[in-house]
Order: structure tokens, then sequence, then C-alpha cells
């Protein structure tokens, strides 16, 4: 196992005229994986453990804060999205007046691929993240050496939506205070993780915590959301794709249907399928063993 280390004073990298809040673990040798976290998370949110799984193979980690969350680049001055209005104008067929959409936070992951020297990286990303990591695989194939969608979509509108009560989540005002806010990440983490395994309260509450502390930042939620829906839908690009591509999806996800993960496989040429029972909208550590062998294997067979 990986010696645990104090990362609390970690770089920056320039990068698509922003600069992006980076952390790198492992051995500078090894195969480069690059982790993407989804809407309004930060790269805190890749757990330490899972990503010393990882290590402990020999590859060299590096996870990030996107565009508007964490420590990384906000851009105060576009102001809240305001994602009624986006969502409205995207249903109508309309072009929606978005900061920016997963094309340029794309663009952003290849500028933090440049900044740090790396010529192709295995890229998995997580939710928004996996829209992201398609993104970049459609905009730079060759800086992807392997593709990994996780509990992602492809922008398909003819998906099934989430469940009601994942979506009154995802649209709900800002927490008021840290309190709130903590209890409120904790809630919606139980809602996500699904019914099947336990869930560890305690954990939750520290991760929701760290997060508040280290930036607690709504007005960048807004914005990659309408990020998201402004973007539409990726099918045609993907079908056209020629990248090795793994899409993991739960059966049991509220947020985005496993369906979504299965539209995903269908439209990626040769891309490779794995449904994880019980598995909700979040990375539980009983899935982590089975996901990191996945992903070695993927990550393996491509670089053949």
């Amino acid at each position: 196992m990986a010696a645990a280390e104090d990362h609390s004073v970690m770089p920056k990298a320039a990068s698509n005229g922003i600069e992006i809040e980076y952390e790198q673990l492992g051995p500078a040798e090894g195969p480069p994986l690059l982790l993407v976290m989804g809407l309004g998370a930060q790269m805190i949110q890749w757990d330490e453990a899972f990503i010393s799984l990882f290590v402990d193979r020999g590859f060299q980690v590096t996870r990030f804060d996107n565009r508007d969350v964490g420590l990384s680049t906000k851009l105060d001055a576009a102001g809240p999205a305001n994602v009624m209005d986006v969502m409205a104008k995207a249903q109508a067929g309309e072009t929606p007046d978005v900061a920016y959409t997963i094309d340029e936070m794309a663009d952003d992951t290849a500028g933090l691929l440049d900044a740090l020297r790396i010529e192709s990286a295995h890229v998995v990303g997580a939710s928004m993240g996996g829209m992201i990591a398609q993104t970049l695989a459609i905009r730079h194939p060759r800086r992807v050496r392997s593709l990994v969608s996780i509990m992602s979509s492809t922008g398909n509108p003819d998906l099934p939506p989430a469940e009601p009560e994942a979506m009154a989540m995802l649209m709900r005002p800002p927490a008021p205070d840290r309190e709130t806010a903590i209890a409120s990440g904790v809630e919606a983490r139980k809602l996500l993780a699904g019914p099947i395994h336990p869930f560890d309260e305690e954990r939750a509450r520290e991760s929701a915590a760290r997060a508040y502390d280290r930036s607690f930042y709504p007005a960048g939620s807004s914005r990659q959301t309408a990020a998201i829906i402004a973007h539409g839908s990726r099918v045609e690009p993907l079908r056209k794709l020629d990248v090795p591509t793994l899409v993991i999806h739960g059966d049991v996800d509220p947020l985005v249907p496993v369906e979504a993960g299965r539209d995903t496989a269908r439209c990626v040429p040769g891309a490779e399928l794995m449904i994880v029972p019980g598995m909700g909208h979040d990375l539980h550590p009983v899935t982590w063993p089975g996901l990191v062998e996945a992903i070695h294997k993927h990550a393996e067979k491509a670089s053949r």
C-alpha cells in the first residue's frame, strides 16, 4: 500500500486560459492514469484509498479540480446559471447562452496534459467526468490511450430520466450555511449510493465537511449543470470513436439510469460494458477491487 502523504499544498497548471489545481501520485515512470470527477465534485472526491489501489499497480495517477470547482479557476464574472431557462431553451431546440460547455472542459483537460508533458493517458471519468472524458476522446483522440466512462451518459435525449428524488436533489437551492451544506451532502450521498450496499454516514459526513471547508461554490455547480445541458448529444461522434473504451455502470443508479451506460457501450465501436450489481451513482468501497481490476486490465489491453 502506498504511504500516506501530506497533499495540503497542491500545484496549479495553466490550461486553456485558466488555472487547474491538480495532484499526482505514484511513480513518475508509471503509465499515466487521469481521473476526471463529476458535477460540482472536487478532486478530493476521488478517495485516496481508491487511488492507492492504482498506485500499488504502478500507475502514475493525476486527479484535478475541473474549472468552477475546488481550487481551480472560478468564472465569477459569468454569474450563476439559470438552469431552468437553459433546460427550456435546449428542449425547444434553441441554443442556450451558457458560460461554457463540456467542449471547453475537455479542452481544459487536454491543456492539463500539455502542462504535465503527458502525451497521452488512460482517462477515467465519473458521471459528468465521463462526459468530459468522452469529449476529450472525441476532440483529442491522440491524448487518450484508453477511455473508461463510469456512471455517465451519451447525452442522448431519448434515454430515461433520473428518478424524481434524485432530480429534485440535484435542483434544490444551495445550502445557506456549513451545517446545512454538510447535512445536505450526506443526504445526497445516501440517496445516490442506492439501497444495496451499507451506507457509512460518518464517512459521508467527513467527506462533505472536507469538501465544504476546501471550497463551497454552488455558482460553479450551476454553470457546470448548464454546460451539460447545452452540450447535448454525443451519440454521433461517439459512433466514430476509435479509442479502446470500457463503460462501467451500476444497476441501481438513481441519477443516471443504467440504460445510459448500455447506450454508451452501444455507441462506441468495440466498447466493453461492465454492469456492477448493487452499485448506485457512487464509488462505494465495496466496488473498488472489481473496478480497479477491470480498469487495470483494460489499460493493459489497450497498451499492447
